[in-house]
């Protein structure tokens, strides 16, 4: 399911599709505010075997060797994904009370929210290998908030269009 306030990310969803199974049809169905990208065959299982029944909190979510090859030579774009499907960048504003006032300041940020322990480790793990600093600001939420991590995680996810 991809919003319709992001177009780019449609048209990248179904691009990577195609590229993975290029003999395939991949659909674009529209919803109430969204649309599905789908596309069927009975390959996927074997190219993404983290898919199954069940929420992915309640079940193990690791990646087999030949994937962690992949995402070790390309982590930017694994956290690329992974910001894009269920985090955000945005804006943190700040209000600090001080002995001389009040004072107020802001600065960009990325959270990554997810209920699987399993890939918020494997986000952590994709963060280590860009050199990205981050931290668990909540239970199932990873931030990156130092001015420099946040301009080097920049260069890799981009802004949603």
């Amino acid at each position: 399911m991809c919003a319709d306030a992001w177009p780019g990310l449609i048209r990248e969803c179904v691009d990577a599709q195609r590229a993975i199974r290029p003999a395939n049809k991949v659909r674009i169905v529209p919803k109430q505010g969204c649309r599905e990208v789908n596309s069927y065959s009975k390959h996927w299982p074997h190219l993404l075997p983290q898919h199954g029944p069940g929420r992915k909190h309640h079940r193990a979510i690791a990646l087999h060797d030949w994937q962690r090859e992949i995402v070790a030579a390309h982590p930017g774009w694994f956290v690329r994904g992974l910001i894009h499907s269920d985090g955000y960048r945005g804006v943190n504003h700040v209000r600090r009370t001080l002995p001389g006032g009040v004072r107020y300041y802001s600065y960009p940020r990325y959270l990554f929210k997810n209920e699987s322990a399993d890939i918020l480790a494997l986000c952590g793990e994709a963060l280590d290998l860009l050199g990205v600093a981050w931290r668990h600001n909540k239970r199932n939420e990873i931030s990156v908030a130092r001015r420099e991590a946040v301009a080097l995680l920049d260069v890799f996810v981009g802004p949603k269009y």
